[in-house]
C-alpha cells in the first residue's frame, strides 16, 4: 500500500515489542523509516521527547504525533489504515475483546517470565515453569486453528509472534525444549514464518540469540 504519511518507528533490532509494530506496519504494507535506540546506552533525546512518561521503545511517530506502547501502536495502525487493508482486529466485539485479553495476558504473564529466562541468572528454573505454564495456556487458546484469529494471521498472532522468534534464545539460556512442551504452538510459529511480511520484517531467531548474548555481555549480566 502506498502511503503519503510520514511514519517513523523508534525501535531496537531485538525488541519483541518493537517487532509488534514492525509486523503491523508490514501487514498493512506501509512504508516507514526506523530510528534505532541502543538499549545499552543512555536514552536518546528524541525518545525522551516523544515518550517522556515511560521513556521506552517502541514509539511510532505519525506525521509528527507519537503513539506509545506496542499493543496500542498495533491497534492504532489497524484503525488508521483500515480502507482496503487486511484487518488485524476482528470486527465482532466479543472476538476483539478476547484477542485483547490474551494479548494482555502475554504482557502480564508470559513476557515477565521470559525476561527472567535470559536476563536474570539463578532464576531460570522458576521462570521456566512459569513461562511454560503461560504458553501452554496460549496453546489451549489456539486449539486446532491455523492462527489465533482463525484462518488468517491477525492481532493476537502479531502480539505473540515476537516471543516465538525469541524461543531459540530462551531454549539456549534455559536449557529446555519448547517444542517438546508445546508442539502445536511451535507449528503455529513456523506457519507464521512462511508469511512473506513476517520473515522479511524480523531478524532470524539465531540472530536474536546473538543480540541477546551481546546485550548480556555489554550489561554484565
Amino acid at each position: 500500500m502506498e502511503n503519503s504519511d510520514d511514519l517513523v518507528l523508534l525501535d531496537s533490532p531485538g525488541s519483541p515489542f518493537g517487532m509488534r509494530a514492525r509486523l503491523a506496519l508490514a501487514a498493512k504494507g506501509l512504508k516507514f523509516r526506523t530510528e534505532l535506540e541502543d538499549l545499552t546506552q543512555s536514552k536518546s533525546s528524541l525518545l525522551l521527547k516523544v515518550n517522556p512518561v515511560h521513556k521506552k521503545i517502541p514509539v511510532l511517530i505519525h506525521n509528527g504525533k507519537p503513539i506509545c506502547e506496542s499493543l496500542i501502536i498495533v491497534e492504532y495502525i489497524d484503525e488508521a489504515w483500515n480502507d482496503g487493508c487486511r484487518p488485524l482486529l476482528p470486527s465482532d466485539p466479543y472476538q476483539r475483546a478476547n484477542a485483547k485479553f490474551w494479548a494482555d495476558f502475554i504482557d502480564k504473564k508470559v513476557s515477565p517470565a521470559s525476561d527472567k529466562l535470559w536476563e536474570i541468572e539463578g532464576e531460570q528454573q522458576a521462570a521456566k515453569k512459569e513461562f511454560i505454564e503461560g504458553i501452554k495456556m496460549l496453546e489451549g487458546e489456539l486449539k486446532s486453528k491455523p492462527y489465533f484469529g482463525g484462518e488468517s494471521l491477525s492481532f493476537l498472532d502479531i502480539a505473540f509472534l515476537p516471543c516465538y522468534y525469541w524461543f531459540h534464545a530462551f531454549e539456549n539460556f534455559g536449557k529446555f525444549s519448547i517444542e517438546a512442551e508445546c508442539p502445536k504452538l511451535v507449528a503455529w510459529g513456523k506457519r507464521c514464518m512462511e508469511e512473506e511480511f513476517v520473515h522479511t520484517s524480523l531478524p532470524h531467531p539465531h540472530k536474536i540469540y546473538d543480540l541477546a548474548v551481546e546485550y548480556k555481555n555489554k550489561m554484565g549480566i
